[in-house]
């Protein structure tokens, strides 16, 4: 991978040496299985005489051609770089190279499909990857127009950023489609997805009054389980809302979704041609959570049409700002202009927790974090970047006033279409539209890591009349910054009549400005004191709460009461820290969830409930008490399963949640049962999907063997079934499957990058530990070799995903230790990854202490 780096320092000396204008890009995807011949033609201006290179990863550079003199390919390229020298002002650069298709989905990659043997390909660029495709200068800031001739079997659709053109004969069974040149875009949003993917179609009218054309892409074998009506609805709704926040139109000719395999993120921003992971083609039932998150996804890539698209950061260190504003921007959609009223709700829950989560850990950064090269930037796609970014753009929407943010972003967007930005041109705008200096705002919020900590002080006299009031601010030793704030202050009291009669009410609101270690909130006093008080209500500012004690001991007993979704999201969230910092039982943690979680309506909000009473059970309890706390847990959530509504969203969540916890004999014979057929649940599907999901908990439980996974994979030999298959294989708990797994994954790097992913999360998925034990010495001696052969998608799965986070013991710590020592500052992203691996150790030591 080094030789794959680029710092800024070049990617800057390169954009003062030179200016692309466009590129002419020729493909044959018909030459093989592995290779594609890929003739790249790029026009730029250049300082006379001065040297650079051209970036382009390739099997076989077979000509190089600048200013009409031919060069000698095995001096000017290395198979990553092409050295340029004695460069004239306007030059003319010709590169014919075999480029390599992939399987970790990087560059271009290349998928067959196992219902009917057909080949799907589709890019993925962001961040260093068109290279692998064809030969650009990549890097954000050099932004041209690009023409892409494609030729293909006859049969496949080609879809790139511009309208596909009617495709010409090229052959026997072959076409080409010649597409009309890009705007001038960055070339990590460049795209082709191509193969005999089905489609259906609309369009729309923008705000400019020119039709849109609208399409949803998906491979034949999932085309009937695509709800393309849904998708188009919200890129309606997406389209409606944006073009009148932004004031700008949508900038491009045409907006198409493609739903592809294999897959290594949510979606990706490419120009008009946005694609997506294929789990968000439902074939089974899915959970209103995964809806719901399609939907946000959907909005998210929509919005970076305009933040990220239309107008690009410079280099990766604003990249934070351009996953933030999406992330942002798509809930405030959601909530807005769609169905998904409680979107913020959903955001608190999911969003804000992997940010808090983030920000604790021992590497975390600044939102501005400070991006050297191409390594850094890959590991920054993290909560940080996504989630606390997002949290600290609503934090100054409600510092600054909606209305005065968007006037802002308008004026951005109007001055800096089509070029490339950095933090402060956003900043100045949105100063000039509110009037606020945010000088020190930016300086406390984008600068700064960590999360600050609210407790309420409340004084009250015998009457429980409040007499003073103050919130106090704190922040840990490493990150010590005391950040101002936007917050609100709830109270919240049982109603005793009326429709909401039992149910706990907000019955009072102050908004307010917190600064400094203690802010005084005269507003409550002589008020009488409620039976909860909620800081930071609303959830608008990026901060930890603790309750008082009262309110502490109201909501133990009516958490499922309160009456509004988003207070007792909150509320839930500040449970979760305690118990994940130590403050609290982790025992506690597991009672006050399943005492509430069946009276919880939202169902991502059950879903990272789960989430969470899984990592407490598995890594938070006390050794002494986890088996006794699991078996009762799983009872628990069969129980709630079994009380749920018919056919309804939580009754499926409980059924996949107690399959995933049961262990004990009964348990397991329940799950046996079920899957058989012989226990119904009311409405409840066993389909495919859920199929898998029982299957492997018998694996996982040593109820089920090779064969029947075998004989599950012949009823359902699909990619999904593929996968599902893998995980469950892996999860054998025998050292013979252990050890087939760690050969294939780590050593031999069978498969594609989902398929190994799957692999991974069943080779961890143990009730007996023993069996990862001498995986310990195995997986640090690895680190290196698989960090220095494999690409950064394929490693960091690896480095992550086979820690040994599930042998929680000093033993754990000690060989992690040794690792890093000897590693030092080598590796810098390897190192950062196995840190945050460790710090997930260190967190359950320090909540099984206080689990007593």
């Amino acid at each position: 991978m080094p030789g794959l780096n680029l710092t800024r320092a070049e990617a800057t000396e390169r954009s003062q040496t030179l200016t692309v204008e466009s590129y002419d890009v020729t493909l044959d995807l018909t030459a093989s299985e592995k290779t594609f011949a890929s003739t790249t033609t790029v026009t730029f201006t250049a300082k006379e005489g001065s040297s650079s290179f051209i970036d382009a990863v390739t099997d076989k550079v077979h000509s190089v051609t600048l200013n009409g003199v031919s060069l000698d390919p095995a001096k000017v390229s290395d198979g990553v770089r092409i050295s340029l020298s004695n460069l004239d002002a306007k030059n003319v650069l010709t590169v014919e190279a075999d480029a390599l298709y992939t399987n970790t989905g990087e560059g271009l990659h290349r998928f067959v499909d196992p219902v009917d043997s057909e080949v799907y390909l589709y890019s993925q660029f962001e961040v260093p990857d068109s290279r692998r495709m064809f030969t650009v200068f990549e890097q954000p800031d050099q932004k041209a127009n690009f023409t892409f001739h494609v030729t293909a079997p006859a049969h496949w659709s080609v879809t790139s950023n511009s309208p596909t053109p009617e495709p010409v004969a090229a052959g026997e069974g072959k076409s080409t489609w010649h597409f009309e040149p890009t705007l001038k875009i960055s070339s990590y949003i460049t795209a082709l997805i191509a193969g005999p993917y089905q489609s259906v179609h609309s369009e729309l009218t923008s705000s400019d009054g020119r039709v849109i054309p609208l399409g949803v892409f998906a491979r034949k074998s999932l085309m009937e389980f695509m709800d393309a009506e849904n998708v188009f609805e919200l890129t309606r709704q997406g389209f409606e809302f944006f073009e009148a926040q932004f004031g700008t139109p949508y900038p491009f000719p045409k907006y198409d979704q493609l739903f592809v395999p294999e897959f290594n993120a949510g979606a990706m921003e490419n120009a008009g041609a946005v694609t997506f992971l294929e789990s968000y083609v439902f074939r089974s039932k899915v959970t209103d959570a995964m809806v719901e998150r399609r939907a946000i996804t959907i909005l998210h890539e929509l919005a970076h049409m305009w933040f990220g698209d239309l107008v690009t950061m410079r280099w990766w260190n604003d990249l934070w700002l351009n996953e933030s504003f999406a992330e942002f921007m798509s809930t405030l959609a959601a909530a807005e202009n769609t169905k998904y009223v409680d979107a913020w709700t959903t955001f608190s829950s999911l969003e804000k927790s992997w940010a808090y989560r983030q920000d604790q850990l021992p590497t975390t950064h600044p939102i501005k974090a400070e991006i050297t090269d191409l390594e850094d930037v890959l590991v920054n796609f993290d909560g940080i970047t996504y989630a606390k970014g997002a949290s600290v753009l609503r934090q100054l929407v409600a510092w600054v006033g909606q209305e005065e943010f968007m006037a802002g972003v308008r004026a951005y967007f109007s001055k800096h279409a089509w070029s490339n930005t950095e933090l402060p041109d956003l900043m100045v705008e949105l100063e000039a539209a509110s009037g606020r200096d945010l000088t020190l705002w930016t300086e406390k919020w984008l600068e700064t890591a960590g999360v600050n900590t609210f407790k309420p002080a409340i004084e009250t006299d015998d009457d429980g009349t409040i007499t003073a009031f103050s919130i106090l601010q704190s922040a840990v030793a490493e990150h010590p910054t005391l950040r101002p704030h936007r917050t609100a202050v709830g109270f919240y009291d049982l109603a005793t009549s009326g429709d909401d009669a039992g149910k706990l009410v907000r019955t009072h609101r102050v908004e307010l400005d917190v600064d400094g270690a203690s802010t005084e909130v005269p507003q409550l006093v002589g008020m009488k004191r409620p039976a909860l008080v909620l800081l930071n209500d609303d959830d608008l500012a990026y901060a930890k709460i603790r309750l008082d004690p009262l309110s502490l001991a109201t909501a133990k007993v009516h958490l499922k009461d309160f009456k509004e979704s988003l207070p007792r999201t909150v509320v839930s969230a500040s449970a979760w820290d305690a118990a994940r910092d130590g403050e609290t039982p982790a025992r506690e943690y597991v009672g006050l969830v399943l005492a509430n979680i069946g009276f919880e309506s939202d169902s991502t909000v059950i879903m990272v409930l789960l989430r969470q009473l899984a990592t407490t059970l598995h890594y938070y309890v006390a050794p002494q008490y986890q088996q006794e706390t699991a078996l009762m847990a799983a009872d628990a959530l069969w129980a709630l399963a079994q009380g749920s509504q018919a056919g309804s969203d939580a009754q499926l969540q409980f059924t996949k949640a107690f399959a995933a916890h049961a262990q004990s004999e009964a348990q397991l014979s329940t799950v046996d049962e079920l899957l058989k057929g012989d226990v119904v649940l009311a409405d409840l599907s066993i389909d495919q999907d859920l199929r898998w999901e029982l299957l492997s908990s018998l694996v996982a439980g040593g109820r089920a063997d090779q064969s029947v996974i075998d004989a599950e994979l012949a009823r359902d030999n699909t990619q999904t079934g593929q996968l599902a298959a893998s995980a469950a294989s892996a999860a054998i708990p025998t050292r013979e499957a252990k050890a087939q797994t760690w050969e294939s994954v780590v050593v031999r790097g069978d498969g594609a990058n989902a398929l190994q992913r799957a692999a991974i999360t069943g080779f961890t998925r143990v009730w007996d530990t023993t069996l990862l034990e001498p995986y310990v010495a195995k997986y640090f001696a690895s680190l290196k070799q698989v960090w220095a052969e494999k690409s950064y998608e394929t490693s960091s799965t690896i480095v992550t995903g086979l820690y040994p986070s599930a042998l929680v013991a000093q033993s754990t710590l000690d060989a992690t230790d040794a690792f890093l020592a000897e590693l030092g500052d080598e590796i810098p992203a390897l190192r950062r990854l196995v840190l945050e691996s460790r710090d997930g150790v260190v967190r359950a030591l320090k909540a099984q202490a206080a689990d007593h």
